[in-house]
C-alpha cells in the first residue's frame, strides 16, 4: 500500500470535489436543470446543442449520485498523491489537459460514429446521435490512474470488486485494454469508453513531455 505524506486533502483536489458536487446539485435541484445539461455537458460536434467550452465545462456534470461519487472517490484516492508530488498547479494542469483531451477523442469517435450511420441509414436514421450528451469527470480521472500507474508502477492498489491486490502498472494496462475492448466491441453501450481512453493517452503524452522537458523524472 501506498503511504499518503498527510491526512490534509490539498486544495486543487477539494475544490474539484466541491465543484463536482455543487453541478450536482445544480443538474438535480434547479428548476432550470435541463437547460444546464444542453448547455454545459458535451454534444457532438455537428449538433446544434455543441458549443466548444463544452470540451471543459463536460466533466463537472454527473449522470448521477453514484456516477459522482465513483468518480470522486478515485480522485480522492489517486489524486491526493499526485497533487503532493506534482504540485498544485502542475496537478491541475495535467488534470485538465486529460479531461479536454478526453472530450477531443470522444467528439472524434462521436461524429465517425454519426456520419458512418447517415452513410448506412440516412441522416434522419442517425438524428438520435447529435442529442446524446456526454457527461462526467471520468476521462480526467483515468488520466490521474494512468499517472498514478507510470509514477507508481510497482504500488500495491487493492480493489474492490474483486477483492484482489494487484501492482498500479498492471491495473492500468488491464484498465486500458478493457475500455478498449467495450469501445471497439459496443459492449456496455452508453458508456464513453474512448473519452476514458483518451484520459488516458493525452495523460501518457503529457507526463513523457513533462519528463523530455526534466521538469519530472520517474
Amino acid at each position: 500500500m501506498y503511504i499518503q505524506r498527510n491526512n490534509i486533502t490539498p486544495p486543487v483536489v477539494k475544490n474539484l470535489i466541491i465543484a463536482n458536487c455543487v453541478a450536482l446539485l445544480a443538474t438535480t435541484l434547479l428548476p432550470f436543470k435541463d437547460d444546464i445539461v444542453e448547455r454545459f455537458a458535451l454534444f457532438n460536434v455537428v449538433s446544434p446543442l455543441f458549443h466548444s467550452y463544452q470540451v471543459f465545462t463536460y466533466m463537472f456534470l454527473h449522470g448521477g449520485v453514484s456516477h459522482l461519487f465513483f468518480n470522486m472517490f478515485a480522485l480522492w484516492m489517486f489524486g491526493r498523491q499526485l497533487e503532493y508530488e506534482l504540485g498544485s498547479r502542475r496537478f491541475f494542469t495535467y488534470y485538465m489537459v486529460c479531461g479536454i483531451g478526453a472530450a477531443l477523442l470522444q467528439l472524434g469517435v462521436g461524429y465517425a460514429e454519426y456520419a458512418h450511420a447517415v452513410e448506412a441509414n440516412g441522416v434522419r436514421a442517425a438524428m438520435h446521435l447529435l442529442a446524446i450528451p456526454t457527461v462526467g469527470a471520468s476521462g480526467a480521472v483515468y488520466g490521474l490512474l494512468l499517472a498514478f500507474g507510470v509514477l507508481h508502477p510497482n504500488n500495491i492498489i487493492m480493489l474492490m470488486i474483486p477483492p484482489v491486490a494487484i501492482k498500479a502498472k498492471w491495473f492500468v494496462v488491464i484498465y486500458g485494454l478493457m475500455e478498449l475492448f467495450f469501445g471497439l466491441s459496443g459492449y456496455q453501450a452508453g458508456v464513453a469508453h474512448f473519452a476514458h481512453l483518451g484520459g488516458m493517452l493525452w495523460g501518457l503524452a503529457l507526463l513523457y513531455w513533462w519528463r523530455r522537458k526534466r521538469t519530472i523524472y520517474f
